[in-house]
């Protein structure tokens, strides 16, 4: 009966797969790193994101009163509008970046050296 090589070399080369899971711990330890990196900066996104629309909106709600109760020139009109717009501006632009972080590839690198792995061993143990 032929041992399976992972196990011949468990048997005779332990410090081999020690190393190995050493090397594993810290590709895990350097993706998490960089998903949280991720994560982190899409959080601060939607948390400018939120800020600015209720900057938004308390500055269109006292532009709705202004227009209410003044009754501003034609030329004031424009600011009117532009005032609670640049926020709202700020809130779409934080949005979309923060939908296009979302689109990394967490763990990739560590899913590609599970799956090298997986397709060593396979071809090792096959006669």
């Amino acid at each position: 009966m032929l041992m399976h090589p992972a196990l011949s070399l468990l048997a005779t080369r332990p410090q081999l797969l020690v190393d190995h899971a050493q090397a594993y711990a810290a590709l895990v330890n350097e993706e998490s790193g960089l998903a949280y990196g991720v994560w982190l900066r899409r959080v601060l996104l939607y948390v400018i994101a939120l800020c600015a629309v209720s900057v938004a909106a308390v500055l269109a709600g006292v532009a709705t009163l202004l227009w209410f109760t003044v009754a501003p020139p034609a030329s004031a009109l424009g600011v009117l509008v532009a005032v609670p717009a640049v926020p709202l501006l700020l809130a779409v632009v934080c949005v979309l970046l923060a939908r296009q972080s979302s689109k990394s590839a967490s763990f990739a690198n560590l899913r590609r050296q599970i799956n090298e792995d997986v397709a060593m061993l396979r071809a090792a143990g096959e006669p």
